[in-house]
């Protein structure tokens, strides 16, 4: 199976419009929204392209492949537009014999991982993540929109049971990690 993952879009057109460009490279099973997806937060400037109304047609385009969670910037309104759910704090699935936790990473995260959790994919810092800690693995695959850490926009690709973060961009990969 191949999976695109994505988190923290907050709203950018140009980040939506580069996932549609990138399903259509990778043609992946399912997409995977790790939360924060239409608006930009009160602590964030806002990101290159902003422009949530055009973001919400791409992500509704793209619906019947998607599989999303609740990040701390979404609200019930956000659910009220977007055509797939959305309000979810995790949610697990399973593939390639992999049991895979997301979630945003704002509740749960390295420090507080869902209970259970094998492999947890999760957003929030903005900052890629691709490594295990006291028995879990631990996914991030940075921000599409607002990179921090001096990392570019970025996102994360599994396949085959590698994951991997990718420069959104150039595709080239930054980091990876074989389960």
């Amino acid at each position: 199976m191949k999976f695109l993952i994505f988190s923290d879009i907050h709203g950018s057109a140009a980040a939506a419009e580069r996932l549609n460009e990138l399903v259509s490279i990778y043609d992946p099973d399912r997409i995977l929204l790790l939360g924060d997806l239409l608006y930009h937060g009160p602590r964030n400037d806002l990101p290159s392209g902003y422009a949530p109304k055009k973001v919400i047609p791409i992500l509704n385009g793209l619906s019947g492949k998607i599989m999303a969670v609740r990040g701390n910037c979404e609200a019930e309104v956000d659910q009220m537009v977007l055509s797939f759910p959305c309000m979810s704090t995790y949610s697990e699935l399973y593939a390639d014999g992999l049991k895979l936790t997301l979630t945003h990473g704002h509740i749960y995260n390295e420090e507080a991982p869902v209970p259970g959790a094998s492999v947890m994919l999760y957003g929030h810092t903005h900052i890629p993540v691709c490594h295990e800690k006291n028995g879990v693995f631990f996914f991030n695959p940075g921000s599409t929109s607002i990179p921090k850490g001096g990392f570019p926009p970025s996102f994360g690709l599994l396949e085959d049971r590698v994951f991997s973060v990718l420069n959104l961009e150039s595709r080239e990969v930054m980091m990876t990690s074989r389960l």
